[in-house]
């Protein structure tokens, strides 16, 4: 028999592409999504919604009805938010984290259960590049990963010695309609003082997103971990200007970091503007 994998977010983009892609190899795949995709190229649909604590106990307990058991799940659904920090709701930035991390969180909860009665399983959280890399003018979306990023680690040491691999995915940027559907957030009656960075940020980032990896892409590195003994923990995929980041990041002295980042990401050091003593405070401290 094939074994079972449960794909969240397979509506589009990185689910899709895994659900689609792991059907071809042989597994079993339920596509789980919010908006209910009814099934894909040799894979069957679930509606679920991994904000929902009901929803997502009654798509996992579908699962093991249907087919016995898990061996695997591949965490893909999130989206992003993007704006200046100072100016995102905190009604905004808690929707970010519901999604992408307590979605996580709650789909991990409902299948361990399973997963260590049966001696085993893989759990595939699809982290960023920016759980590593603050993004300027995404903090929250950032955030929501960083806390994958401990989170995952930490679940990691706990489910070992139940024979269960956690492996964090850190795609750079991928060509999905995740950079069409991203939020713009403003807080009502902000002023303008972001708005021109945060053209230039956001701009940036969509055009990168342009021209970078096609989800199979992501897909392809998943169906890698799905297959090898031992599950690593972390995994980057993309171009590789991006990946050499994570290194640049662990080796490099913070300031030289911090300005080659600035660049790539295309924000200044600078505002152009002062607060008023701006220049009197410097000249007395």
């Amino acid at each position: 028999m094939s074994k079972v994998v449960l794909v969240t977010g397979a509506s589009a983009g990185i689910g899709r592409a895994c659900a689609d892609r792991l059907a071809g190899a042989g597994w079993t795949v339920v596509g789980a999504s919010r908006r209910g995709t009814s099934s894909g190229a040799g894979w069957s649909g679930l509606v679920m919604d991994v904000d929902d604590d009901e929803s997502v106990a009654a798509g996992v307990g579908d699962v093991l009805a249907r087919h016995g058991g898990v061996d695997a799940v591949v965490l893909a659904a999130g989206w992003g938010i993007a704006g200046a920090a100072e100016h995102t709701p905190i009604h905004d930035a808690r929707a970010q984290l519901e999604t992408n991390f307590f979605g996580v969180v709650r789909v991990t909860q409902a299948v361990l259960p399973h997963m260590r009665r049966s001696g085993g399983g893989r759990i595939v959280v699809i982290s960023s590049i920016g759980g590593a890399v603050g993004i300027p003018f995404q903090a929250f979306y950032s955030a929501s990963k960083f806390a994958l990023e401990g989170w995952g680690e930490a679940l990691s040491y706990e489910v070992a010695p139940f024979g269960i691999g956690v492996t964090l995915l850190q795609p750079g940027n991928v060509r999905t309609d995740f950079t069409d559907s991203r939020k713009m957030s403003v807080a009502e009656g902000a002023g303008d003082h972001y708005d021109a960075a945060v053209a230039a940020a956001v701009g940036r980032m969509a055009r990168d997103e342009a021209d970078g990896v096609a989800p199979d892409a992501v897909a392809r590195k998943v169906e890698r971990v799905l297959q090898v003994k031992r599950a690593p923990l972390r995994v980057s995929v993309g171009k590789a200007a991006e990946r050499a980041g994570l290194l640049g990041k662990k080796v490099l002295p913070d300031r030289v970091f911090t300005a080659a980042a600035r660049r790539s990401l295309g924000v200044r050091r600078t505002a152009g503007l002062r607060e008023p003593g701006a220049a009197t405070r410097r000249m007395t401290e």
